[in-house]
């Protein structure tokens, strides 16, 4: 028995309940024409919408991290944060951090931040999540 996808232009996805699991096409949201057209604030973050959401998009060592906007833990604003020298981003209200690549937190408190896929491409910069579409439980 699995799950099966209805949306199209998507042929349907299974997921299986055994250890087969297929890979969901994604959906990407273009946020700006190129790094420099992005208004950074000045802790290298700031907040933009991509599709219906509104993400956290952050600089560091010359790489793009997307993330949530509010932290998991008390829903603090992410971007009214900072990047400590590790490359974490840290949470204004309570100093919990995580790591921007994979949102686990490593100030050991069990939360994890949701992260969302960035790419540079020649048009722009663009943020994209798993497309989970409608699923219906056979």
């Amino acid at each position: 028995m699995g799950l099966f996808k209805h949306e199209w232009p998507y042929y349907p996805v299974i997921l299986f309940s055994n250890s087969q699991i297929l890979k969901l096409p994604m959906i990407w949201h273009k946020i700006a024409e190129s790094e420099q057209s992005i208004n950074w604030q000045p802790n290298h973050m700031c907040l933009v919408e991509a599709g219906d959401k509104k993400v956290t998009i952050a600089q560091f060592n010359g790489q793009l991290f997307a993330f949530a906007h509010k932290c998991p833990h008390a829903s603090g604003i992410m971007a009214d944060g900072y990047i400590n020298p590790a490359g974490q981003v840290t949470c204004p209200l309570h100093r919990y951090r995580f790591d921007m690549k994979n949102g686990r937190n490593t100030s050991g408190e069990g939360y994890y931040l949701k992260t969302y896929a960035v790419e540079k491409r020649e048009d722009g910069i663009y943020v994209g999540w798993e497309d989970k579409g409608f699923w219906v439980s056979l």
